[in-house]
């Protein structure tokens, strides 16, 4: 089958909330003097489909053929840059003629409910979206605490005790578009200089530097990368090649097809491909791997050569993309709680310690098509119940429910029986995860002064300003709290707070605390001359065995749409599928992506005169006498 440039070709895709086969016509699109050519389109039987947004990919020599990844499709909207921000429902609607404060009710005047499965960064990007557009949202977290993996609290101290490191890059578009909605990200998120530093043994500073005047990219980042000190010239000359002969060339001038070519190289892992360039293995101890470590928390050996290319692409395109953001304080305060605060002005609410038991489904009764109709909760006084007590729930009613959880948490929350007959749910018990230790320690001074006089000096507070990497230590990546951070983490009369992320902590998992601080406290002395005679008067080790999703080669094929093959079931969390790392830009990101697949369906179903169908069964009304709201 041949097609033309403008064409449309109905493929058959399931349509949302019936799962009913539904044609769909798709556009091509191809850019000059590309042949075209197409295999026959994929048929989704009921139930099974995943996206009702085909994508045709259509690329020079290579066969067209259907894709079916939702996130592409809304990212490309709105131009060909595949990193715009993502078009938010209120935008959506509007763009549409709908008022987006009315859609979400039912005709009978009541809104529609909406319950968010965990209490994350994209748990609440979700809320917000789904509150801005009318819905009633109830958000179940199980823990006392809400954030997620960016979560944070005090101990009875008054210490800030945070899950990790972070950090933000300058291409996290839609998370800083959401914290510019909400009135903070310039206030709460501080710019740090242009460039990225490494600290090697001894005090010996390196650093790429992106700081070039006026001229930004792709200038900028072959100055970084050409005068850098962590490589010796035979290295740079090589790093020159792998990357010269790689899709970012491509991306300065496509950066779509750029990011196709992108995302076939997800077979292989980063030294694999860029040793096969030209690179060599001295650029990957003393320059990627310290990255990877910090994107990913494995190595470039372990990681898929996609991640670590999709960003390059976007520090080569994007000036601003490389340089760093730190928050002011402690993320609970200064990110987490403007969002909580917009959701619960919206009448959405946050219930801690109530985690989500089961889902609660019945069968269409013309299709019999399965679909979500609520939750079955825990009660707050049950979350810590031993197998031999008794466990009370409560069942939530749901129009739409959204699962924002990581990847450990939807495994255990997918039945048997979906894995069972749906390859979707199956994938995702596929997906492997990744250990990290955060170790935070309180120095009686100043670690990284480095006795330069020219450092950042923030009243007393001495050092460098940023986020700082190592290939001489078990931390990869590491930042003094106190300098970068000096709301929460600046103590007058104290010294610095270092919080340092051992990636891999496989081998750390099993050690006692103490055991760990000492250890760490060891390296960072021979990375600090300025550390030696200093003593570490306080500590916290924070250990997470099941982190981020392993970005190993040929895992992306296993990472989820946001719309799930049960009808009224999304999916959101950094790990779904869209075209970034699993980060907290990637967590944003999939909640716009899971609120837009709701309002899309609901159109849809509108559309065809079924939108008072959306709604869940009847049963009993909610027991809010069992369920207390806790945001603090």
């Amino acid at each position: 089958m041949c097609l033309q440039n403008g064409d449309t070709w109905t493929a058959f895709v399931a349509a949302p909330l019936g799962r009913t086969l539904a044609p769909a016509p798709v556009l091509v699109r191809c850019r000059t003097g590309l042949s075209t050519g197409a295999t026959s389109p994929r048929y989704a039987t009921t139930g099974q489909a995943h996206d009702n947004n085909a994508r045709v990919y259509v690329r020079g020599g290579v066969r067209l053929r259907t894709g079916w990844r939702q996130s592409h499709c809304s990212m490309h909207q709105d131009g060909t840059d595949a990193f715009r921000v993502i078009r938010s429902a209120r935008e959506l609607l509007e763009a549409r003629g709908y008022e987006p404060s009315e859609f979400g009710l039912r005709p009978s005047g009541e809104p529609r409910r909406a319950v968010v499965i965990g209490a994350g960064l994209a748990g609440l990007a979700t809320a917000m979206e789904l509150a801005d557009v009318g819905f009633a949202v109830d958000i179940f977290e199980t823990r006392n605490f809400y954030g997620g993996k960016v979560g944070s609290w005090q101990d009875r101290d008054g210490n800030h005790i945070e899950m990790g490191l972070h950090v933000f890059f300058g291409c996290y578009y839609n998370l800083f578009a959401i914290m510019r909605q909400l009135g903070v990200l310039d206030q709460h998120f501080l710019p740090k200089e242009h460039r990225h530093i490494f600290v090697n043994r001894d005090g010996r500073l390196a650093e790429l530097d992106f700081r070039f005047g006026p001229v930004g990219a792709p200038w900028n980042g072959l100055k970084a990368f050409f005068t850098t000190e962590q490589l010796n010239l035979i290295d740079k000359l090589r790093n020159a090649i792998a990357l010269g002969t790689s899709p970012i060339i491509r991306a300065l001038v496509d950066f779509d097809g750029a990011m196709e070519q992108v995302r076939e190289l997800d077979e292989m892992s980063f030294t694999q491909w860029f040793m096969r360039h030209g690179g060599s293995r001295g650029s990957i101890e003393r320059l990627w791997n310290p990255i990877a470590y910090a994107l990913g928390f494995i190595d470039c050996d372990q990681i898929s050569a996609r991640c670590m290319l999709t960003i390059f692409q976007l520090f080569a395109v994007r000036t601003e993309a490389s340089q760093l953001r730190l928050l002011i304080g402690a993320p609970v305060q200064y990110m987490l709680k403007p969002m909580l605060e917009y959701i619960k002005a919206r009448g959405g609410r946050l219930y801690l310690r109530q985690g989500v038991r089961s889902f609660i489904t019945e069968s269409d009764a013309e299709t019999g098509q399965e679909r979500v109709v609520g939750v079955r909760v825990r009660s707050a006084a049950s979350t810590s119940a031993t197998k031999n007590r008794a466990v009370s729930s409560t069942y939530v009613p749901a129009d739409v429910v959204v699962a924002a959880l990581d990847v450990p948490g939807m495994k255990r929350l997918i039945p048997d029986s979906w894995c069972e007959q749906y390859e979707y749910f199956a994938n995702i018990k596929r997906l492997e995860t990744v250990p990290v230790i955060t170790v935070q320690l309180r120095f009686n001074g100043w670690v990284t002064e480095l006795a330069d006089g020219s450092l950042h000096r923030d009243g007393d507070a001495r050092g460098l300003d940023n986020l700082l990497y190592s290939a001489d230590a078990d931390f990869s990546c590491f930042a003094d709290l106190a300098v970068t951070s000096p709301a929460d983490y600046y103590r007058a009369g104290q010294g610095s707070l270092l919080q340092c992320v051992i990636t891999p902590a496989d081998p750390y998992l099993h050690m006692a605390d103490a055991a760990i601080v000492a250890k760490v406290c060891s390296q960072v002395q021979e990375l600090f001359p300025s550390a030696r005679n200093l003593q570490c008067i306080w500590s916290n080790v924070v250990k997470l065995g099941q982190s981020l999703y392993r970005e190993a080669p040929g895992a992306e094929r296993y990472r989820p749409t946001q719309r799930s093959p049960i009808a009224n079931l999304y999916l959101a969390g950094s790990y779904t599928q869209q075209d970034y790392i699993d980060s907290q830009e990637g967590a944003v990101r999939s909640g716009r992506l899971a609120a837009q697949a709701i309002v899309e369906d609901l159109l849809t179903a509108m559309k065809q005169g079924n939108g008072a169908t959306l709604t869940y069964a009847a049963a009993p009304p909610m027991q809010r006498s069992t369920l207390s709201t806790e945001a603090s």
